[in-house]
């Protein structure tokens, strides 16, 4: 057929040479999935089974990085999300239905924790809250409709690491699944599925993104049937992931393995000194005898991470915590850990139900890929600016 020239700016019969190789993997974009005949048309999600449907169920970019978050937790399938959040929501939407209840932490993720209270019972499912530290004893928790325990190891901000594999035997006792929240160990400290946990999920948003740059998450599992139960969910929710925060996310994972390794030895290294500053009540971080749950991160974690808090005595008024985090140099001030640059927030945990009573005597650091010792010394000036 001849073609005008405004016809040929979208059917072209320009070719380029095949066999082009680059270590980076190429960004494919695209909504619309070109079909070879009208017999082949196909709307399934898993395109793994089916071949390629729909851009909303993923691109070569987006499958390739499932495929290796996979191949890092251990696990036999995995989903990639729009965002960590998208993450746990997808499991709640997938495994819970009206009538059917769930186990929560109460140190966990304050959003999922939200959503659980705000649309999950809006929608007929019972929410119940456990203590991080309860170990078997969730047994005596666990109903005949529980269908879902969370876990989140360690927990946000009080940093308690949960005995997992006794709460995983109570839940799978009574026929319940476990969800574990993996993203302050990316996914490598703490072997979920080694642990007996069910689902996996890990904000890929952190540690495997890398540079604050990224919105994406990830649901792991190792069962099919579970797979496709998410599955079927995520087609309809639409939370599709972006190629090109994929494309950033496949970048960051090669050189995950370096970065973890100086974010550890720097936080292990601030996290040290600050333990012994007078104004220093506690230092919540799994690998210091002062965490809640020391020896369990002892026995079933095979490393630690950058992401911890610090308890100051009783004395300092809100406003002069808040003047320590805002004296701060090197530490901005802002929320999504995992990145290059350290960060501090201040928090006030004196209303939240089931946590210590720290008051708002609580801030929560990240350490990033800067000199420690100059961390250290920003630390260092800012008690003084708390002082005045």
């Amino acid at each position: 057929m001849k073609k005008s020239w405004k016809t040929k700016l979208i059917h072209t019969d320009g070719k380029v040479p095949e066999g082009f190789r680059s270590l980076s993997t190429p960004t494919y974009r695209g909504s619309t999935v070109l079909f070879p005949n009208a017999k082949s048309v196909n709307d399934h999600w898993d395109q793994e089974q089916v071949g390629y449907t729909y851009g909303l169920y993923g691109t070569p970019t987006v499958l390739e990085l499932a495929a290796r978050v996979c191949e890092l937790e251990g696990g036999a399938h995995t989903i990639i999300t729009a965002g960590g959040q998208g993450a746990i929501s997808l499991i709640h939407l997938a495994l819970l239905n009206a009538g059917d209840h769930v186990l929560i932490p109460e140190n966990i993720y304050g959003p999922n924790r939200k959503l659980a209270h705000s649309v999950m019972r809006r929608f007929g499912v019972e929410v119940s809250l456990y203590p991080p530290m309860i170990g078997a004893g969730i047994a005596d928790l666990i109903k005949d409709n529980t269908r879902l325990v969370w876990c989140e190891n360690p927990g946000s901000l009080t940093m308690e690491v949960q005995d997992v594999p006794a709460v995983v035997q109570a839940a799978h006792d009574r026929g319940a699944l476990v969800a574990l929240d993996n993203t302050w160990s990316a996914g490598v400290f703490f072997d979920a599925f080694a642990h007996g946990v069910d689902v996996e999920m890990q904000a890929i948003t952190k540690y495997i993104g890398g540079h604050s740059d990224l919105l994406l998450g990830a649901v792991t599992v190792k069962d099919r049937a579970l797979f496709e139960k998410l599955g079927n969910t995520f087609q309809v929710l639409g939370c599709s992931p972006s190629p090109d925060d994929c494309a950033l996310a496949l970048r960051g994972m090669k050189t995950l393995a370096v970065r973890l390794r100086q974010i550890e030895a720097s936080t292990l290294r601030v996290a040290h000194a600050l333990q012994s500053r007078p104004e220093i009540e506690r230092i919540l971080h799994p690998a210091f005898e002062s965490c809640p749950g020391h020896d369990l991160w002892k026995r079933d974690f095979t490393g630690s991470s950058g992401l911890f808090s610090i308890v100051f005595k009783p004395g300092p008024s809100k406003q002069q915590v808040q003047a320590f985090v805002d004296a701060l140099e090197l530490f901005e001030i802002g929320y999504s850990w995992g990145g290059v640059a350290s960060l501090a927030v201040d928090y006030d945990l004196s209303h939240a139900k089931g946590r210590p009573i720290y008051d708002h005597r609580i801030v929560r650091l990240y350490i990033g890929l800067e000199e420690p010792e100059e961390l250290i010394a920003d630390l260092e000036q800012a008690f003084s600016a708390m002082r005045t």
